[in-house]
């Protein structure tokens, strides 16, 4: 299922030809869209049709931008896109980023810098869709350019060469494989768990020849399925402990002493809860993400203002953080790390890295400028609220003048059970993998959260939150009444009364 359809014929009227216009425009550097926030996905999804070239969305927290990724799917199906996560933790603070989070990023950096169209876990990325404080935090360099992992059966190589290498990517060695960025070994199979699969890998090895590669739980040791397309084993670590990086890990504990200890580890190889906090000292070179894209990339900002205002957020949070840190330390806590410079940086010196770049840099904000550069034109329906007259009501008038009706749910439950609820009140709707014609209702799963309506070129897309006000989680409520056991027709009902769907049909209130 996808809404591939709806842009399809929206890039045909003029707000979509002028997007088309600006996106191929080289002398076009920052570009001011107004529109809804429900249509940020298919803009962003135009820009990056039109365009051709990769696309970096930028999104307000981190929730949205995985919300945002699945809804630039449904508008692109055939595009790669995909999310690079921030930390969980603080540039300074004596803890380490999650395994599964440093893989996820690290896995996004060699796609960005080493991408193969031959090798489907290494294909380029079209769209990348990233917070903003995923964005503002510099990546060590070391980390771009480190070697994964990556094996298939009927390699050939030394079993004890792959152990290294793992360790030295930030796996650690034990005996029994139970999380993310474990390895272990016995005899001649190696365990590893990459913090990208979602079960952990057994690598069967016979003499220097990888016999096989399967799946298996950690709970019980079971094999399960063979990995299709081999192993990919990037770093778990965004600091790797090179030579370099012991060395200067030596030097810096002699003029250092707060963190002599920690220093003295790493520069014995042995990785430390934290020692992410040194990476800007120890690094050779710190790179912001906008470095490891393409030049000429597609800046797309959702929300500016949110952006920015989370952004000076995250700056003023870390501040705060480090300040707390020195009191707790007058205390008798551990004193924070703050040797290193600046741990983010601004929105407008990520402009300034795109503009250099030869980047456009894409606004798009429903508070209206003085002056955009393109009015998509578009509308955000009414929030029925669960009133199923006005709704049909509405849906009835839009057929009649020839627009299209498009309904989304996150699941076919809700939309089975609308196509029952719009056929009793005689509505033409048809479950459909795309967009239908102007006649019929199509209902189509998406992860779009919120409608809107284009009058110009009479498209109107409404989800489960406009009929609803409230999100579906997609899944029955066996203890809401069957169809068969309602005996009211909604259709039949006095003007007033109000009806709430449900995944099992309209319930009245």
């Amino acid at each position: 299922m996808s809404l591939r359809g709806l842009l399809d014929i929206l890039e045909r009227q003029q707000p979509f030809t002028r997007l088309n216009e600006l996106a191929t425009d080289s002398s076009a550097s920052l570009i001011d869209v107004h529109c809804p926030t429900s249509t940020h996905p298919l803009v962003t999804a135009a820009v990056e049709r039109a365009s051709g070239a990769p696309l970096l969305l930028v999104t307000a927290s981190g929730q949205s931008a995985e919300d945002m990724a699945a809804m630039v799917r449904d508008y692109a199906p055939d595009a790669e896109v995909v999310v690079f996560p921030s930390w969980e933790t603080l540039p300074h603070e004596r803890l380490s980023p999650s395994a599964d989070t440093v893989g996820r990023r690290t896995a996004v950096v060699r796609r960005l810098t080493a991408s193969d169209e031959a090798d489907p876990l290494l294909a380029p990325i079209d769209v990348l869709v990233a917070s903003v404080r995923a964005v503002i935090q510099p990546i060590v360099r070391e980390v771009a350019d480190a070697q994964p992992v990556r094996l298939h059966e009927g390699d050939h190589c030394e079993l004890t060469d792959v152990v290294d290498r793992l360790v030295e990517l930030g796996y650690e060695r034990v005996d029994l494989v139970e999380r993310r960025g474990h390895v272990g070994v016995r005899g001649g199979i190696v365990d590893v768990f990459p913090a990208t699969e979602e079960h952990a890998v057994r690598i069967e090895f016979w003499g220097d020849e990888v016999e096989s590669l399967r799946h298996f739980a950690v709970s019980d040791q079971r094999s399960l399925e063979p990995l299709e397309h081999g192993l990919l084993a990037g770093p778990v670590r965004e600091l790797l402990l090179t030579d370099e990086v012991r060395a200067r890990a030596r030097e810096l504990g002699e003029h250092a002493p707060v963190i002599a200890e920690m220093c003295a580890s790493l520069a014995e190889g042995v990785c430390v809860e934290g020692m992410e906090s040194l990476a800007s000292v120890l690094s050779a070179q710190m790179v912001t993400l906008l470095e490891l894209l393409p030049r000429g990339i597609q800046v797309v900002v959702s929300e500016p203002e949110r952006v920015k205002a989370r952004a000076a957020d995250v700056l003023r949070t870390a501040e705060e953080f480090l300040q707390a840190g020195w009191h707790n330390a007058a205390v008798g806590a551990d004193v924070p790390i703050d040797i290193a410079p600046a741990p983010y940086l601004t929105v407008d010196e990520v402009m300034a890295t795109a503009m250099t770049r030869g980047g456009r840099w894409w606004e798009l904000s429903s508070l209206r400028s003085p002056d955009p550069d393109v009015d998509i034109g578009a509308v955000v329906p009414e929030a029925y609220r669960g009133d199923a007259s006005v709704a049909f009501g509405d849906i009835r008038q839009w057929l009649g003048t020839g627009s299209r009706v498009i309904i989304t749910a996150r699941g076919h439950g809700p939309l089975d059970r609308l196509a029952e609820e719009m056929a009793d009140a005689d509505i033409p709707a048809r479950s459909s993998p795309d967009v239908e014609s102007e006649a019929v209702v199509s209902l189509i799963r998406s992860a779009a959260v919120d409608g809107f309506i284009f009058p110009a070129a009479g498209v109107v897309l409404l989800t489960e939150t406009d009929l609803l006000g409230q999100r579906s989680t997609g899944k029955a409520d066996a203890r809401m009444p069957s169809r068969r056991r309602r005996t009211v027709d909604p259709m039949s009902l006095k003007p007033g009364t109000s009806w709430s769907m449900s995944t099992m049909g309209w319930a009245s209130t």
